[in-house]
């Protein structure tokens, strides 16, 4: 990758944080080598990353994803909960793969799974955590790629949820 991939004030997904903001390309010195360096910030959680360019770590960095993959992730909340019949702790991990991956497909999958209704019972702790995890990653990138405020977006997947 090269700084050409990515411009600067552009919306990234790094698997790991969420969606982050390119805020330049630096030239750092290090152990005697120059490495270009593609900064991204993230603003929620107050953090700046410095990935080298040429190497692995940007692999993980995406664009935004198309409004088509988002509207196949929409489609996947309206689509009935399959929740597999395993030890909650073998499904929480399964449930962090999928976040951590940053596809949304594979986020709405675990916010589908997770979300309750009024009339189901509540989420134990880690549920909630992993739920909200998911739920945050999902209403931001759609926030980006529609261009809406995460209020918005947040009203629109509730909306989405509560029909469903």
């Amino acid at each position: 990758m090269n700084e050409k991939t990515f411009e600067e004030g552009e919306y990234v997904v790094y698997p790991a944080h969420g969606i982050g903001i390119v805020k330049g390309f630096e030239q750092q010195n290090i152990a005697g080598s120059v490495l270009k360096m593609l900064v991204v910030s993230f603003d929620k959680d107050k953090m700046t990353i410095k990935l080298p360019l040429n190497g692995s770590t940007t692999s993980k960095l995406r664009k935004l994803c198309s409004k088509k993959e988002m509207q196949e992730a929409i489609d996947c909340l309206r689509s009935p909960t399959r929740v597999k019949k395993m030890m909650w702790s073998r499904r929480a991990q399964e449930y962090e793969t999928k976040i951590n991956s940053g596809i949304p497909m594979s986020i709405a999958q675990v916010v589908r799974d997770l979300h309750r209704t009024a009339t189901q019972p509540e989420h134990s702790y880690s549920e909630r955590q992993i739920y909200q995890e998911a739920l945050d990653r999902l209403i931001k990138e759609y926030a980006a790629v529609t261009q809406i405020g995460e209020k918005e977006a947040m009203a629109f997947l509730e909306k989405v949820l509560t029909a469903a």
